[in-house]
């Protein structure tokens, strides 16, 4: 198990997977390793449910903090094919959060909720000694609707097209030039296109303009080790091999500029608003024209090829000609460790 981030495969399989506690016959789809949601299957209507941490980062400003914070968790739902409809929240808020930081935070979280036709429905708020930014509590979120319009996370097909939005390392560069931009040695107009990038780190609306559109057989949120990450995830979870090209890709302003400052690799760190989906060629251009159409770059990166059967290769990922695996470790987690160190100096 690393040290930062998620726990791996390996630790997952031995210690996660074999105690799920109760068999029940209502689970369609529990937990696996590198999925985003479980699925419920309840007298024929369909519930795909995620759970996720709380971060609330004050250096953003409250309601942007909430926001923030909000798209994060309903994300994983929203992979599904199904809109995120219902959401429970706890906060275990350090003693120090005031009361006016806190109203700033929730009002940010329910207009978001409101506006993407999430109801919270239950949920516990607290202060309580030894807790502490940004990690302040947990949420589920759901997704109800017709099991017909679920897009299962191993739903990749060989002949699909992969497309990714946004790009690599979003997320880490929009986040980590805002909380500190002081340790960044970039131009004024550089540091800037990078901290845009954190208004871009959230892809619930990417996900329905994408279902909406027909064709996506699986849809994934590359959060935590990035692309790379994402890449095999999707190939494993569903038996394939994904041949894919990064001159394709979407490279958006400021991250490489913010990787290379960092030293760490923007394939293989944390994107959260960036989405790969496998999608049906013949729905490929619809799927394109439809995300463009609400300012989200795409690109056709490459294809889902047949695997595991006699006589063909195992699952997994070429990019670039080259078999890649999964990244151990995501960089921006010991980026993050260092900045902050630096800025406490």
């Amino acid at each position: 198990m690393a040290d930062l981030g998620k726990v791996d495969r390996t630790f997952f399989d031995e210690y996660v997977f074999p105690r799920l506690g109760a068999d029940r016959t209502d689970v369609a789809l529990g937990p696996t390793h590198g999925v985003d949601f479980g699925l419920l299957d309840v007298d024929g209507t369909a519930v795909a449910i995620a759970t996720d941490p709380v971060s609330i980062l004050p250096e953003l400003g409250f309601e942007r903090a909430g926001r923030f914070a909000l798209d994060f968790v309903l994300a994983d739902v929203a992979v599904s094919g199904l809109a995120p409809s219902h959401l429970a929240i706890s906060f275990t808020l350090p003693p120090e959060f005031e009361d006016e930081s806190f109203a700033a935070m929730w009002d940010a979280m329910h207009a978001e909720a409101e506006d993407l036709g999430v109801s919270i429905v239950t949920g516990h708020t607290a202060r309580y000694a030894g807790c502490s930014f940004p990690w302040v509590g947990g949420a589920t979120a759901l997704a109800v609707g017709d099991p017909a319009d679920v897009i299962r996370p191993d739903g990749a097909r060989a002949g699909d097209d992969v497309l990714v939005t946004k790009g690599p390392a979003v997320e880490t560069t929009g986040l980590l030039t805002t909380l500190f931009p002081e340790q960044f040695d970039l131009n004024a107009a550089t540091l800037a296109a990078a901290q845009a990038r954190l208004d871009e780190a959230a892809c619930v609306r990417d996900a329905m303009t994408a279902a909406a559109a027909g064709g996506v057989h699986a849809m994934h949120d590359a959060t935590e080790c990035g692309l790379f990450g994402a890449f095999v995830e999707m190939a494993t979870g569903a038996g394939v091999r994904l041949d894919v090209a990064t001159d394709r890709i979407p490279f958006r302003p400021g991250v490489r500029e913010t990787c290379d400052a960092l030293g760490i690799d923007p394939w293989r760190a944390t994107t959260g608003g960036t989405l790969v989906l496998a999608v049906d060629p013949d729905r490929t251009s619809a799927v394109v024209d439809a995300l463009e159409a609400e300012g989200t770059p795409v690109g056709v990166a490459g294809t889902v090829e047949a695997a595991g059967e006699k006589g063909e290769p195992d699952p997994g990922v070429v990019v670039d000609g080259e078999e890649i695996s999964h990244p151990e470790v995501d960089p921006s987690w010991q980026a993050y460790e260092e900045l902050a160190r630096a800025s406490e100096r």
